[in-house]
């Protein structure tokens, strides 16, 4: 990315709490044109074996792509008449602020937003041994390339100035500016697999004497060609400043290549898009414009007031409904077409046209694929045999509640014989502080030097022993972050200073470690790019390990500094969305070499298997990362950031590939300011127990401020409470286990959006965070609201019939909503009828005494 500005807002304070959404290059607008001579129409061009590109010159021309088993159903098309390739230069800024980003386009100095058709071509395997198909050898055709392959070449330019750029604010579009200007591209289609379409479009360097062929298209005078010899006027446009034309000579030189690429294709009106990853505010996307930026979520996130005070003491600490953990450059839709990129360049996707897509890649190329599927669930399958699934989950993290809590070894041993006394099934004791804890400006903190306070957890080992005597885990915390721990009395190593000395921490531009400020403490980042980077913090984890800890939190992930200096010398901003993808690959490739060294028994018992979980991630995450959870939610009943937000990142996730996914019981964000307080009370946590009963994990987090919140150990309620829907969350392990087991194999998730198994529901497609299915037998509905004891239930069209698990009440009509009662402690769950899953769930949850 060039043209880059970068602010730092990690120190600034009382900051303006209404902070104005980043500035974006609006839709690009142009005309497509073509010679009918050497593109005529209709043309229909194999594609591989299984897919053909279709070329039709009415109302201006247009490209569609279909499968051969339905030829008439086009995956991919572009808009008639329209641009779909389309190229501009612009200046970026990027603010950051303690893991917060937001990239914005400040300047526009160049769009060529027209564009012809010169060819369209057929590449056999024979052609491919010219030296570079039509004149250019950037395409990248690799060894198994699935002949023949489809070559689209042209022109993309702009011939006009004009000082109104936009139209109205609430549909912004941009035309042409800048000095006349022209430039080659090569659209490359070519077939991966049966099921997948994969797509290169590259840019050549901005032209600014444009050849007399492209200028003599249909619709365009050839007197145009003098505007293109001689560019003496520069026209630059800024977001904050406009300005009209400056006389700069020969000033277009400076523009050595293109650094946006934007593609265009069509969508209909009522077409729904899913997925972009793991996303908390929105199932559905269509109007809005989707940034793939990884960061923190924010405080908030536009709930009140809440994201006013983040906001306010911290730069735009309070996030929006677009920042998120893990995004990813992938949708579906509703009429089941479906997209996504390769690579890690900073996109937006512009869904804001009714008619229309556009994507805009940070770059002068852009790689991708298209994907064929009949259903939702084929097109998750299709997606994730690409990008990877994840492993099978070891048994003992989805047999029993996971305690995750704090205080050290005395602590620990009273709270596991309470749990004894409520016959709670624990599967592990999560201890985040067994790094030892310190006193700052915000309360206590980790010590973030990955080694056990002795002080803290007296008996680290002996306590370790008990609890796996007992079939009980231990599981502990760490992230690619270090702080220097020179003050730390009773530490063993530095190894902040160990890093520093090896050489393999993040760099600032002057060759020094890069101090990240996070919260009240600074630290240094691992480059993960450095060789010897994994295999050092691998070591780390072999001690914990060897001490007998079978588990942790992978946190952080989405930090990485966009001006920071990496070994590899790669583009920060780009590494900054690959960042997380490498921290789960270290942890993963430390997991299945300690699986490879166990010998005899010990390497096939599922009872010593490891386990990691995250919560930062891009597109290839699922490939890597063994389990996810959801961040640091707000202990609140909001949208945005809360109880209801944690159901839609875990339904817009498990789309987007992120099979395995949960949230913290009881969210983890309090607030305790004077004016401002949000504290996890009692109701929230016990409603939050019944909603991640039905989860992958079934995990408990103290948070932030322990002393603010409700616990499950708090009082006799809340611990028959958590012991109750502890077992609950037993009673439907069979059927866990079954979809763990096709998660490995298919990617499809364990928690369901309905649109995956109902999609031709019209109502379905409203539904956000209401309702969600298990698999496909089980049907929950929980309560999200302060004071409900009843909830609304749909019942989708489909044939299927459900029971009411608590009354045994059967639904017969489908398409309809009712409601249901809903008392604490009896949430909304319902099985399909007469399916063996639904009566064996009923019959473990009698056997349990919970029914």
């Amino acid at each position: 990315m060039s043209a880059l500005k970068i602010t730092k807002k990690h120190h600034k304070h009382f900051n303006n709490p209404f902070p104005s959404a980043p500035r974006s290059l609006p839709l690009i607008q142009g005309n497509l044109v073509f010679n009918s001579q050497t593109v005529p129409s209709p043309q229909c061009f194999d594609i591989g074996k299984d897919f053909e590109l279709s070329w039709n010159t009415s109302n201006g021309g247009s490209l569609s792509i279909s499968h051969r088993s339905q030829p008439r159903r086009a995956i991919w098309s572009t808009v008639p008449g329209q641009a779909f390739v389309s190229a501009a230069v612009a200046q970026t800024r990027v603010e950051e602020s303690r893991g917060s980003f937001v990239v914005e386009d400040i300047c526009v100095d160049l769009v060529c937003h027209h564009q012809t058709i010169q060819d369209i071509r057929v590449i056999s395997q024979c052609d491919h041994h010219e030296d570079s198909p039509s004149g250019f050898s950037g395409l990248d055709l690799k060894s198994g390339t699935q002949f023949p392959v489809v070559l689209v070449t042209g022109w993309v330019f702009n011939t006009e100035r004009k000082k109104k750029r936009f139209l109205k604010p609430g549909n912004p579009k941009f035309e042409g500016k800048g000095p006349s200007a022209c430039a080659k591209y090569w659209v490359l289609f070519e077939q991966k697999c049966s099921h997948q379409i994969g797509f290169q479009v590259k840019l050549g360097q901005p032209n600014f004497e444009f050849p007399t062929k492209a200028a003599t298209y249909k619709g365009f005078r050839t007197r145009l060609l003098g505007r293109f010899q001689k560019p003496r006027l520069r026209w630059s446009w800024s977001f904050t400043r406009p300005r009209g034309f400056v006389l700069l000579p020969s000033e277009a030189q400076q523009f050595k290549e293109f650094n946006r690429v934007c593609l265009t294709y069509s969508s209909e009106e009522k077409e729904r898009f899913y997925g972009f990853g793991e996303q908390f505010s929105y199932m559905d996307f269509k109007g809005k414009r989707v940034p793939i930026f990884v960061q923190e979520q924010g405080i908030g996130r536009g709930d009140q007031p809440i994201t006013f005070a983040a906001n306010l003491v911290s730069y735009r600490a309070g996030g929006d409904w677009s920042t998120t953990y893990a995004p990813s450059p992938f949708y579906m839709t509703s009429k089941m077409k479906s997209l996504y990129l390769e690579g890690y360049d900073y996109c937006v996707f512009d869904l804001t046209q009714h008619d229309k897509v556009q994507i805009k890649i940070h770059g002068n190329s852009v790689e991708g694929r298209i994907l064929h599927g009949n259903s939702p669930t084929e097109l998750i399958e299709c997606f994730t045999e690409t990008i990877g699934r994840p492993p099978k989950l070891p048994d003992w993290i989805i047999s029993g509640a996971v305690v995750g809590m704090q205080g050290g070894t005395k602590s620990v041993r009273r709270i596991w014989n309470e749990l004894k006394s409520y016959n709670a099934p624990v599967s592990a004791f999560w201890l985040q502080d067994w790094v030892g804890q310190r006193e700052t400006l915000v309360g206590s903190q980790l010590w973030w030097n990955w080694e056990v306070d002795s002080t803290r957890y007296m008996g680290w080992q002996q306590l370790i022993k008990d609890l796996s005597a007992q079939h009980i885990k231990v599981m502990t915390y760490c992230n690619p972050c270090l702080a220097p721990c020179h003050e730390k009395p009773n530490r063993r190593r530095n190894l902040f200073e160990e890093a520093k000395k090896l050489d393999i921490l993040v760099k600032d531009k002057q060759g020094e470690p890069y101090m990240v400020p996070n919260t009240a403490f600074d630290v240094g980042m691992l480059d993960l790019t450095h060789p010897d980077t994994g295999n050092w913090f691998k070591q780390i984890l072999q001690e914990m390990v060897d001490d007998g800890v079978r588990g942790w939190m992978a946190d952080f992930g989405e930090g990485l500094p966009v001006d920071a200096t990496l070994y590899s010398g790669e583009d920060p901003i780009s590494a900054h969305n690959k960042y997380p993808e490498l921290w789960a690959q270290i942890n993963r490739e430390f997991v299945e070499e300690w699986k490879a060294n166990r010998v005899g028994k010990e390497k096939e018992d599922p009872q010593e298997a490891l386990v990691f979980f995250m919560r930062a991630g891009f597109r290839d995450s699922p490939k890597w990362g063994m389990l996810f959870w959801e961040g640091d939610q707000m202990v609140s009943w909001q949208i945005h950031d809360g109880i209801k937000s944690a159901v839609v990142g875990l339904l817009s996730s498990g789309i987007s590939g992120y099979a395995f996914n949960h949230s913290d019981i009881g969210g983890y964000c309090a607030v305790n300011l004077p004016f401002i307080k949000y504290r996890r009370s009692e109701e929230l946590l016990l409603r939050w127990m019944e909603l991640n009963a039905f989860t992958t994990v079934f995990r408990t987090h103290e948070g932030n401020k322990p002393s603010c919140n409700s616990q499950f150990y708090s009082n006799e309620r809340t611990l028959a409470h958590f012991a109750r829907f502890a077992k609950v969350y037993i009673a439907w392990k069979f059927y866990r286990i079954q979809l763990v087991e096709e998660a490995t194999h298919r990617g499809l998730p364990v928690c369901r959006h309905l649109f995956l198994h109902y999609p031709n529901d019209e109502h379905v497609h409203n539904l956000s965070y209401q309702q969600f299915l298990i698999g496909t037998e089980i049907l929950v509905v929980p309560v999200l609201d302060k004071g409900m004891n009843n909830v609304k239930a749909y019942f989708p069209t489909g044939n299927d019939c459900w029971q009411h698990v608590w009354t045994g009440k059967q639904f017969t009509e489908e398409g309809f909503e009712i409601i249901v009662e809903a008392q604490i402690g009896y949430p909304a769950v319902f099985v399909k009828t007469g399916s063996v899953v639904g009566e064996t769930f009923l019959k473990n949850l009698r056997d349990l005494k919970i029914l």
